[in-house]
């Protein structure tokens, strides 16, 4: 199989290189900051997580016909643009979402969901190399990888936020059970959902929220993203990681599965209306 692997091979928002045996990077680079949309998710980052998946399985397999203790590790890194120092992502294409009905009903439930629920249950460690700002849904996508890298914001400020308290956005049931599970204390959930703090890399680390800061640029934390995948890829050779986190992250994945509809301000304010 040969890299790199652009998708879509015609317009291009996601890259994925396999720069070593066990390692596979995809980066993001839908505009500067990789906001999410349809066309993204389903035509390029999801499709990217299957070519990803589906190398590793081969190789997974000639491991365990040949016996190979060895064989079938792997990890995936996530990143943000590389040539920049900016964005890891700025999360949901926000106003065009809201601005079309149907994709405000249908965006979470049909769209990012499943996205969150793929990665959660990835079958190989996963590891988001944060490379600069990480703001909302992709905040949550950072928190659905097993291991979390972030710049130490020394060269250029980098934070990490959920910011829908401040422009009166709900919280799809998605994004408040991944901040849940993956985030345990209850102070940082009050910090995080109903204060919108922008946390800084440091106060992401002191708050459980990322695993490691790296001073450098984008390929710097790369290059400790790969170091932590690795570190762990041999996790992957008996083919159980992905199955220990379906069991482990079950009512999380449920949760993602089960959602009906956004939640929404005016919602609640016509809820609220009806009943006082």
């Amino acid at each position: 199989m040969s890299y790199p692997q652009r998708f879509p091979s015609d317009n291009p928002l996601v890259t994925v290189t396999h720069p070593t045996a066990t390692t596979w990077v995809l980066e993001m680079h839908n505009g500067e900051d990789s906001r999410f949309t349809d066309h993204f998710i389903n035509h390029a980052f999801m499709p990217a997580l299957d070519a990803v998946e589906r190398h590793w399985r081969q190789d997974w397999r000639i491991a365990k016909a040949n016996k190979d203790k060895e064989g079938g590790k792997g990890t995936l890194v996530i990143v943000g643009k590389r040539g920049q120092d900016k964005f890891f992502s700025n999360g949901l294409d926000y106003d065009n979402i809201m601005n079309d009905p149907a994709y405000r009903i249908s965006f979470f439930p049909i769209i990012m969901n499943p996205c969150y629920r793929r990665l959660i249950a990835f079958p190989i460690p996963t590891v988001a190399a944060i490379n600069g700002h990480c703001f909302a849904g992709a905040m949550c996508l950072a928190l659905c990888c097993d291991y979390r890298v972030m710049t130490d914001g020394s060269s250029r400020r980098a934070w990490m936020c959920m910011n829908e308290v401040h422009f009166g956005s709900g919280w799809p049931l998605s994004l408040a059970a991944i901040t849940r599970i993956k985030v345990t204390d209850a102070r940082v959930h009050r910090k995080i959902a109903l204060e919108g703090h922008r946390f800084t890399p440091s106060e992401a680390l002191e708050a459980g929220i990322i695993d490691y800061t790296v001073k450098g640029d984008t390929e710097a934390v790369i290059a400790k993203a790969q170091e932590v995948g690795e570190s762990v890829s041999g996790m992957a050779r008996e083919g159980s990681w992905g199955t220990i986190k379906r069991d482990l992250y079950r009512d999380l994945l449920e949760a993602c599965a089960r959602e009906t509809r956004p939640s929404s301000v005016i919602i609640d304010e016509a809820e609220a209306k009806a009943r006082l």
